[in-house]
């Protein structure tokens, strides 16, 4: 008799724990890859039973897709004009919250690449320099910007390939595609490419900030995991994890 209340008890506290998981689609720009996946590991440590799918690429895309009903709960932008645009549009379920500020930095696998000064490899014989499209991926926006102030835009631009968001920009650098180009320093600090090449980051008075912002989508309004979610995302512990990434706060100050 005991075991078989016991076995009627773990029956009904499965079927709640299925009834309370929650679903949660979260369109994530691509330079937080690595720090979005730890802080939702650690999210899901006390909601095992929550199904959680993190979709990577280019904010500009994301929010051409939400506009057209892609389904996404939560969208993180490495620019918070995208989400604020959302939100004219009235497809948010709440006001549009800023959560990091992003870096951006010369990368190479050739370490005396990556020391170089953007108007000393404009002089170089590199082959190609990777940079992301400034289109519709912020970090490639900024890298023009950082280009610009220095006077090697037009002199790079033979050189220059393009990815489709900042992840794919760190993969033409990583396979040999291009010589060094322009990425984001929460990519190069990520266990797989931090002992890869060399970094050096780019003065922030180069470019305008990359103040990153996000959304609960007007889909998700009755979500409470999308909620929940968001609330995790300005705890300490998530925080500790974007400023490992090199992400800092809206709120410090600059350095």
């Amino acid at each position: 008799m005991k075991s078989f209340r016991a076995l009627i008890s773990a029956l009904l506290a499965s079927i709640a724990l299925h009834a309370e998981a929650g679903d949660l689609r979260i369109a994530a720009a691509s330079d937080l890859k690595f720090a979005m996946a730890e802080v939702v590991a650690n999210f899901r440590i006390s909601r095992p039973g929550d199904n959680i799918e993190v979709i990577y690429g280019s904010s500009g895309k994301f929010l051409t897709q939400i506009v057209n009903g892609a389904p996404f709960d939560l969208y993180f932008s490495a620019d918070i004009a995208y989400p604020r645009e959302l939100e004219q549009k009235g497809l948010t379920a709440g006001p549009v919250r800023p959560y990091a500020v992003g870096r951006i930095v010369l990368w190479s696998l050739r370490p005396e690449l990556a020391r170089l000064s953007l108007k000393q490899l404009s002089a170089s014989t590199i082959r190609k320099f990777a940079i992301a499209n400034p289109q519709h991926a912020p970090y490639g926006l900024r890298a023009r910007e950082a280009l610009q102030h220095q006077g090697v835009w037009d002199a790079l631009q033979p050189k220059l390939v393009m990815g489709e968001n900042i992840s794919h920009t760190a993969q033409f650098i990583d396979s040999g595609a291009a010589d060094v180009g322009i990425v984001a320093l929460a990519l190069v600090l990520s266990p797989g490419m931090k002992d890869r090449g060399a970094w050096s980051l780019i003065p922030a008075e180069w470019h305008a900030p990359l103040q990153q912002g996000y959304a609960i989508t007007r889909r998700a309004a009755g979500n409470p995991l999308a909620s929940d979610f968001a609330r995790y995302l300005d705890s300490p512990p998530a925080r500790a994890v974007l400023h490992r990434y090199g992400f800092t706060q809206p709120d410090e100050d600059k350095q």
